[in-house]
Parts: C-alpha cells; structure tokens; sequence
C-alpha cells in the first residue's frame, strides 16, 4: 500500500467491514511507552508523522492528527494537510474534537490495550453528548490493512548487574511486597517496560534507543513475582538471575491471568496502566486500587551507585561531544558539512569509547531553519548544509551500562548577527539562573519553571516545550514523574537523587533554534542559618558553551562566574580525555569571559 492517502482509504474501508464510524490511533504501545518498537508504529505507518508523541482520529469524512508544540512545525511537513486537520494540544484533545466532530449516533472504535481508563472516561463522556459512542475492538483495525507489519522483537533479554543497579531486585520486590502490606493489597500489575527493566535488573533491545524488553509483571504481597514474557527471549544466565522467586510465563497469558485475582486487591497504576488491564482485573473480580507503580518513585530516585555510573557515563560522553564540538567549529565553516554527516560524526565519537550500547535517542542535528523544529528529525529529503552566519542545533545522548547522557549544544558557524547573540544570551541566563536554583525540600518542578524562562518573557519570548524532564539509568531518557514545566506535569516534589535535563530554548521558525541543556541532579543543600531542608541542583554535564554565542555585556558579574567556573571544570573533566588539535580547542573554549 504505497501511499498515505492509500492507507487512510484502507482504514476506512476496514472501519465499514467493523461497522465503526470512526477509530482513534494514539502514538504508544500496550505499555503506554513513549517510545515504541516498530510492530507498534501505527500512527507513523498511517500519517507519516515521526514524532515522539501524537494522536490521530479517523471519521468518514474527515480526519485529524493532534500534536503538541513540540511538533508544531515538524506535522506539516511530514502529514498531508489535503487529509488531515491538524490539531494542538493541550488547546484541544482528542476526546473534545471527538465531541464535536464525531456522527451522531456514531461507533467509534479504540483498542483497549492502547489507551488508559481516564482517557476511556473522557472521551466517553464528550462522544455520549451527540448520543455516540466509544467501542472497545478486540482487533486493531489498522493491524488489520497493515500488510507488512513487522513482528514485535525477540532480541534476548539480558542481566543488568548489581555493580550498575546498585541494589539486587531480590531487595528491590522485597521493598514492592512492604509497599503491598502497607496499602493492604495482595498484589501489583506492573505494566510500564521501564519499571519492569528496573524491578528486575534486566535490560532488552525491543524498543530503538531504550534498552527494554518487552513484558509484563505482577509482585505480588510474598515478594515472589510472575513474569510474563516470550519464551524464546529467555536463556539460561537470565533465568538463574531471576531465582525461584520469580515465575516465568508466556507473554500470551497475561490477559488471561487476571481473571485470577478474584476476591484479591491488586494495585494497577492508572497513568501507565491501559484500560484492559482494569477490565480484566474487575472481571476475574479483583477488587482493584488505582495507586503508582511502585517502581516509578524509587526508579527516578538515584542511589549512590546509579550516581557514581552516570558521573562516569557523563565524563565519557562530554568527551565525545566535545571532539564532536572541536570537529565541527574546524570542519563546517569550511563548507561540504551537512546534517546527516554531523550527527553520524557524532555518533562516531561516541561509539570510540567503546562503551556504547546505543543512542538514547535520534539525534536532533539541525542547520539554520532546522534548528527551529524542536524536535526535528534529519532525513534525506530533509537534510541541509551547515552554512556560515547560521547557528547549529544538536540534541543528542548515549546510552551506557552504567548511565544515559542527553544534551543539547547550539554552535555558531561564523559571525552570528546581534539578534542571534542576543536571544542565546537570553536563553543562556535561563539556563544558569535555574542551575543556581536553591529551594526547599518540597518544591515542584512546576514552580521552577519560570526561573529559565523570565529572561525570554521579559522581550515577549517563550518556548513550546518544558524544561526538564527526568533521565534513567541506562533506562528511557525522558523518565518521570519529576518534570521542569508548568503544563503537561511539573507537580511532582523534587528529591535528592533525581536526575532531569535543565534545556531552555528559543526558535524562530524559518530561521534557526537555540537551545542549551545539561543534566542535574537533585542534591541536598548545607545553607547556614537555614530554618528548612535547602535542595539545588549538581550539573552533571560537561561539554563547552559556545562563548562567540554569548553577548556578554548582558551576563550579570554572577552569571560571569557561573560560566567561568562550569568551563573550568569542563577542562577538568574532559581535557585529561583529549589531546592534540582537540584539546588546544578545549582550551580556548574554555577560557574564563
């Protein structure tokens, strides 16, 4: 089925056949991942769309495709506005075009295993006011007209050792059955892939970029567990890691163990559990609590262990970013650079350290105008020169055993005009005044937020996108639950041991984007006189800033200092790493303002 257009008229046709006036595609999996394996990429087999996050809804008659800012830009170029609406959120949701769009009287189609019970609820309730209604399918329909879809993975799931977790998963269920007693429940379905990889210190390659493996668990009250996984994923060393304590089953039987818990409580996450995974439990009559997945929290909380890994994994990467950052101030303005070559260089750089294990993301390596799609993906037809007078935008990471790197640098290429200078500068301050940040335990990552962005506001400047998000170890690179925003989460309290990116930004569509983003990490505050528990943040990442980007008559005398001083400590770091050519550009990289 060649065409986009072909696709869209094959689903329509196969929402006939289901006697359906409409379906919803969301951009997840059966485990609400963010990032999916490719037998999961519906929405992207559908529009065209490569984004990260988004959601689709087909009607008769009409069809829409709903991103959020970050995508702004990248869902015209990749999605056919001849077919689609496209719609923003949060400004809009699904559930409420649905309840304006959809036939009266109409069927509209979801599945089950892909979407959660609020959002069941919700667009329920807004189809119900024009008398519709929302119908749980036992097949995918687009599954259905997807001739060639690929199978999902069945890479080997391997042993994440104790030296890198820093904590053996006999003592990490232990910790879940506890958490069980105390909320008087029997047992937990633990759904998400990273909770899982993090419960049982194992690691898989069913998801590009993410190290996971594609299962489900459920740790009951006993500390014993049941894992539900394909046998052919399975091998020897993995089994001996898991012990008598944990049962190992088909990844077939999950649906149908749930019917097992009658007269039992059972704890399911709401926000990272699906709908069918309620259904079946209330079904098999299982009196079911909606409380987190027990794993999320101490996941995001770093032990020392995982700490001391990410350091290490960190100096490693400001490394290869750094020869990455030498190469590119030598070798673009020379002409004959472009996209493409600049993040396969990049990835070069990283793979010489012979420690990586994957990118923990698609590179963002954007030129000039590029660079103003937040989160645009390079591709051929999309690939641009990495022109003199222009900035060039690179969000990239690593995935190591012992940590997962993100980081974003924007660079130079010649003389950037005053504009330019200015708005880096501005987006610079923002960045520093949140490092420096110091504030009392209890604060969320909402509350945060408007210290990165004051200095934009300030001109009338913003970004689409929050601020921090949290980061695994060697697990998903956008973690929760801590967020740095004011919208879509932020509301989780800050603790010490939690790792999230610090990445203001700014973009001029058509013309190019800055953005600059270190690691942090949460750590405890010793300020004299202090009448409350005091936290602020470490910086964790080490690669130069680019000083012929700064106007530095706007930079306060504390600023100055901040900079001078993350710089020095930057040489420290990565200059015992480099030598030669790479190491004089250090150098001069890193000298004081």
């Amino acid at each position: 089925m060649s065409s986009y257009e072909d696709r869209l008229k094959a689903l329509r046709a196969q929402l006939v056949r289901d006697e359906l006036h409409g379906f919803v595609v969301p951009l997840t999996d059966e485990h609400m991942s963010e990032y999916v394996g490719a037998y999961a990429q519906r929405l992207a087999w559908l529009t065209g769309f490569q984004g990260s996050a988004g959601s689709a809804v087909v009607l008769p008659e009409e069809a829409a495709i709903f991103v959020d800012g970050r995508y702004t830009l990248q869902v015209r170029e990749q999605v056919d506005g001849a077919h689609w609406q496209y719609e923003s959120v949060p400004q809009t949701s699904v559930a409420a075009w649905l309840g304006e769009h959809a036939p009266v009287g109409g069927r509209i189609g979801y599945d089950p295993w892909l979407h959660t019970r609020a959002w069941v609820k919700a667009a329920s309730e807004a189809l119900a006011e024009r008398g519709a209604e929302l119908v749980a399918v036992d097949t995918n329909p687009v599954d259905a007209i997807w001739p060639d879809r690929p199978a999902p993975s069945d890479a080997k799931l391997v042993v994440h050792e104790d030296r890198y977790a820093g904590q053996s998963a006999a003592e990490k269920r232990q910790a879940m059955a506890d958490w069980l007693v105390a909320k008087h429940a029997d047992a937990a379905v633990l759904s998400a892939l990273d909770s899982l990889a993090w419960t049982f210190n194992i690691r898989g390659k069913d998801v590009e970029r993410t190290p996971v493996a594609l299962a489900y668990a459920i740790v009951h009250a006993d500390a014993t567990a049941d894992l539900y996984v394909a046998p052919e994923k399975i091998d020897e060393a993995v089994v001996k890691h898991l012990g008598n304590a944990v049962r190992v089953h088909d990844r077939k039987a999950f649906a149908d163990a749930l019917a097992g818990f009658a007269g039992k409580t059972v704890a399911a996450d709401p926000e990272r559990a699906v709908a069918a995974i309620f259904t079946g439990l209330e079904a098999g009559g299982a009196h079911v609590l909606a409380l987190r997945d027990p794993a999320v929290l101490p996941k995001a909380v770093k032990n020392p262990v995982e700490i001391a890994g990410h350091k290490a994994a960190q100096a490693r990467d400001g490394a290869a970013l750094s020869r990455f950052l030498h190469w590119i101030a030598t070798e673009a303005p020379k002409g004959g650079v472009d996209e493409l070559g600049a993040a396969a260089k990049l990835e070069t750089f990283r793979k010489e350290t012979g420690l990586l294990e994957d990118l923990s993301f698609d590179t963002i390596s954007g030129a000039g105008p590029n660079g103003a799609v937040v989160h645009y993906r390079v591709e051929e037809k999309t690939n641009r020169p990495i022109e003199t007078g222009s900035f060039y935008l690179v969000d990239s990471g690593g995935q190591y055993r012992d940590g997962t790197t993100d980081v974003t640098r924007t660079v130079a290429i010649g003389t950037p005009t005053q504009e330019m200078k200015r708005r880096f500068t501005l987006v610079l301050k923002g960045h520093v005044a949140l490092a420096r940040a110091q504030f009392p335990k209890g604060t969320r990552g909402g509350q945060l937020d408007v210290l990165a962005r004051q200095f934009l506001w300030a001109e009338g400047l913003d970004y689409a996108h929050g601020t921090g998000h949290g980061v695994g170890s060697f697990l998903s690179v956008h973690e929760g639950p801590q967020r740095i925003a004011t919208f879509g989460g932020g509301d989780e309290a800050l603790q010490a041991g939690m790792i999230l990116s610090n990445e203001p930004g700014y973009y001029k569509t058509g013309e190019y984007g800055i953005r600059i983003e270190n690691l942090v990490l949460v750590e405890p505050r010793d300020v004299p006189g202090a009448e409350r528990e005091m936290l602020g943040f470490e910086t964790l990442t080490f690669a130069p800033i680019d000083r012929n980007a700064i106007a530095t008559e706007l930079l306060t005398d504390e600023e100055r200092a901040w900079l001078d001083a993350y710089h020095a400590r930057v040489l420290e770091i990565v200059g015992p790493q480099l030598e030669g050519g790479a190491l004089e550009w250090l150098k001069a990289a890193c000298a004081p303002l």
